[in-house]
């Protein structure tokens, strides 16, 4: 049964069918001995390090599954500090905060509301995934007996660290005098309900972020229940920050995920804004402070990413997808700041964690010191034709991956450069004007495609092209 819901990133499953307070009190188990272990692998002695912060989100089931998961951590002999109802990147704060061992926040991130999870950091709040400890908890998990089990006794402590973490993210964001913005938030019915408020509100413990009025939508995060799927990365999810921008004359929009560690923007025009056109924007902004510093990007990020962080004097570090792997490139590589398409953004002064919270910081001090719309700073990044990621279905993945490679690499007459960083990229964009990356759907008969190209005719005669190849377009 735990091997269902153990994932490449995280564990998740439907409640209570895949996922249910025993499992919790397992995976709790198996968490603490391993997070523990690795602090001592690694020859960490402080006195904080046999502890777990814990956290939890807004679902019905949260309450249960953390209270079970935090009776597992102790009953292996770690010591819990419950950190309560929390976003994401509270875990990530808290961890190093306080030195621990480590952090578990329950939640199930964008999935519906009958979904539930958990999403486990080790020391300094780096990311546990299947080949970096998650393997080994589901060891450790399924071999525990509850009943013939010597239970230690940890202690648990509830710990309000609020003004801290308000503290922190706070200090990224840095309005121009006199400078005001009108702000519209979509929490999606989520954490950041919860989190804005405390962050940059009027019920912040620091007192509320200046220069800023919030619109609120979707705040009620208490019924278990979402408007609209928390997931801003579906583009109709955003309709609701869309219209309030529009009908308010907001200055930008903001719509985040159910767990907050994501945010989407929009523009003072209703636009939806590529996160990888966000990408440029805060990297230019960093490179102010740095100049020649380096900046990581996941390689479905537009060219502009490249060229004009180049332009601007910067590094670019080309990573794979995913937050275990840009995570690593920015500690690996030094990098200051980091983007994802998927609306992940990652700071080196956040300990190389993503934020939602501090995303929106920056972008907001951005447009508070230029005195321009969000269009205006976008415009000029947003110059090529992107076709978004398309899922196409297909049984022989691996053969279409080795079609496209043979029919527009190096030795075709596309003469295309092919590299495996993550799945395959194909790059004709010096010759013929366009690039395309393909990767592998790890859970389903998937091909994602993500093409660009330097104007819309050639993106469309590529993707049709590239999709007879590829299988059966499936549209979400």
């Amino acid at each position: 049964m735990l091997g269902r819901i153990f994932k490449a990133y995280d564990i998740r499953g439907t409640v209570p069918d895949m996922l249910n307070e025993n499992m919790a009190w397992q995976i709790g188990y198996g968490t603490s001995k391993y997070l523990l272990a690795d602090a001592t692998a690694a020859g960490e002695s402080t006195p904080m390090m046999k502890n777990v912060v814990v956290g939890r989100d807004m679902r019905t089931h949260s309450p249960g599954l953390a209270k079970a998961l935090i009776q597992g951590v102790r009953d292996q002999g770690g010591h819990v500090i419950d950190v309560g109802m929390v976003d994401t990147s509270f875990i990530y704060f808290a961890v190093n905060h306080l030195d621990c061992a480590g952090g578990v926040q329950v939640t199930a991130s964008h999935n519906p509301p009958n979904y539930n999870g958990f999403k486990i950091s080790k020391r300094k709040a780096k990311p546990v995934g299947e080949t970096s400890g998650l393997a080994e908890i589901r060891k450790h998990a399924a071999m525990v007996d509850k009943q013939t089990l010597v239970k230690a006794s940890g202690r648990c402590e509830e710990r309000d660290l609020w003004k801290a973490y308000a503290e922190h993210v706070r200090s990224f964001y840095k309005p121009a005098a006199g400078r005001k913005l009108k702000v519209v938030i979509d929490a999606s019915n989520g954490m950041a309900g919860t989190m804005i408020p405390k962050v940059f509100g009027k019920e912040s413990p620091i007192g509320a972020a200046p220069g800023l009025e919030i619109i609120p939508i979707h705040f009620e995060n208490n019924k278990g229940t979402f408007v609209h799927e928390p997931n801003p990365l579906v583009a109709a999810n955003m309709k609701w920050t869309q219209d309030a921008v529009i009908k308010h004359k907001a200055d930008v929009g903001f719509c985040y995920d159910g767990d907050a560690d994501r945010c989407f923007a929009v523009d003072e025009k209703g636009h939806i804004v590529g996160c990888d056109h966000l990408t440029v924007l805060m990297a230019k902004h960093f490179l102010k402070d740095e100049p020649g510093a380096s900046i990581a990007y996941d390689l479905r990020s537009t060219k502009a990413v490249e060229e004009d962080i180049a332009k601007a004097g910067g590094k670019v570090v080309r990573g794979k997808v995913g937050h275990v792997n840009m995570k690593a490139a920015l500690a690996d590589q030094g990098c200051v700041f980091g983007g994802e398409l998927s609306g992940h953004f990652y700071f080196r002064d956040n300990f190389n964690a993503d934020s939602g919270a501090i995303a929106m910081g920056v972008i907001l001090t951005i447009l508070s010191h230029s005195g321009k719309h969000l269009s205006e700073l976008i415009k000029p990044i947003a110059r090529y034709a992107q076709s978004g990621e398309i899922n196409f279905n297909i049984e022989d993945k691996d053969g279409a991956i080795a079609t496209i490679k043979k029919e527009f690499g190096a030795t075709s007459r596309h003469g295309g450069k092919v590299d495996e960083l993550d799945g395959v990229t194909v790059d004709c964009w010096g010759k013929e004007g366009w690039w395309a990356n393909i990767r592998k759907s790890n859970t389903e008969p998937l091909l994602r495609l993500n093409a660009e190209a330097k104007d819309r005719v050639t993106l469309d005669r590529m993707v049709a092209t590239l999709a007879p190849i590829l299988g059966h377009r499936v549209d979400h």
